[in-house]
């Protein structure tokens, strides 16, 4: 297939079946920015309502630097991948104090933002700037790997090298833009990663994928990463109508955001064994098993309210940074959804 045809056949079938969403009416980069890193690991209709709220709270890039962190982190609580996050806020802060609150215009210079990658800066320097570089998601992946029989390994550096530049081959150099959405579009709409439409493809004909009935094998990916299983206790410490809290550190899960006093276990333990081991109270309620997957992990949770706190207990957990907030200000802190699932669960007012 012919790199003309490519672009021609995908743009056309994209003119027709885009879906309308904000950031395709508009060339503003921060609002483009906004749009990718909530994208990022996360589908069209759960990052919809986030980009709506960040756009409708910090309108411009100025007014999300000036934002509190905690606050910037209660807006994307949900959507996981906290990294993100704080690099959108350290990002916003670095094109305020040393770009003058304006975006770079080039491919190369978007690369040096704090949380800008490959596909983020080709996202924004395509679509803002109409730079002629491709953007490689996992969309793309797909596409090109099913239509051109690419059998390279998408986790591997030379298998992502590979493909982008095979995209950087047959982009459209006068539309860049345009290219760039339609390849992304036709792989989340109609080249699905179970079920591709193929009898409708009008790319069928020249698809290797389809004529060698070689669809769920592609793309290729081949990943080593075990999935580690932990299990973590939180005891729920209250004095009076308040909660003992603390702003995790950086070096693991959820960086910056709020949760209980923590104890991890190297396996499932006896919660009796547990408290009276580490803490010498006793508890007054156990909560159920909550899982919860990230990306390389699984949790195995339980939370545990004592019965009483004695003095002792509580000087100990000061000296952790624990503090007390109501359940009002617990409201505005940023937590993990696991905390407010418990919370909820709990019959805690939030």
């Amino acid at each position: 297939m012919s790199k003309s045809a490519f672009a021609r056949l995908v743009v056309d079938w994209y003119e027709r079946h885009k879906r309308d969403l904000p950031w395709r009416h508009t060339r503003d980069p921060y609002k483009i920015w906004l749009s990718e890193i909530i994208l990022q690991q996360t589908r069209v209709a759960q990052g919809l309502p986030y980009y709506k709220a960040f756009i409708a709270r910090y309108s411009t890039v100025a007014k999300l630097a000036a934002a509190p962190q905690d606050e910037v982190l209660r807006l994307w609580q949900g959507l996981g991948y906290y990294s993100r996050a704080r690099n959108l806020h350290a990002c916003a802060k670095k094109i305020v104090n040393e770009h003058k609150g304006k975006f770079p215009n080039s491919y190369q210079e978007l690369l040096k933002l704090p949380g800008v990658g490959t596909y983020t800066a080709a996202a924004i320097a395509s679509l803002a700037f109409n730079e002629p570089v491709a953007v490689v998601d996992g969309n793309v992946f797909r596409v090109l790997a099913r239509v051109f029989g690419i059998a390279h390994n998408i986790a591997s550096p030379a298998g992502k090298k590979f493909f982008f530049n095979k995209a950087n081959e047959l982009i459209d150099r006068e539309k860049p833009s345009v290219f760039n959405q339609a390849v992304m579009e036709f792989g989340a709409l109609h080249c699905t990663p179970k079920n591709p439409a193929c009898s409708s493809c009008p790319l069928a004909r020249m698809c290797i994928a389809n004529q060698q009935s070689i669809q769920t094998q592609l793309p290729v990916k081949e990943t080593r990463t075990k999935v580690k299983v932990r299990y973590l206790y939180y005891l729920v410490l209250k004095k009076g109508a308040k909660l003992f809290l603390r702003k995790r550190a950086p070096g693991d899960i959820w960086n910056g955001l709020y949760d209980f006093y923590l104890i991890e276990e190297p396996k499932a333990t006896q919660t009796q064994k547990l408290v009276d081991k580490r803490l010498k109270v006793k508890p007054r309620s156990v909560s159920k098993v909550y899982k919860h997957i990230l990306s390389h992990q699984k949790l195995m949770v339980r939370f545990i309210e004592p019965a009483e706190i004695s003095a002792a207990l509580e000087k100990q957990i000061k000296t952790t940074g624990m503090k007390l907030y109501s359940i009002k200000q617990i409201e505005q802190l940023p937590k993990p959804v696991l905390i407010s699932r418990f919370l909820h669960d709990a019959g805690y007012a939030m």
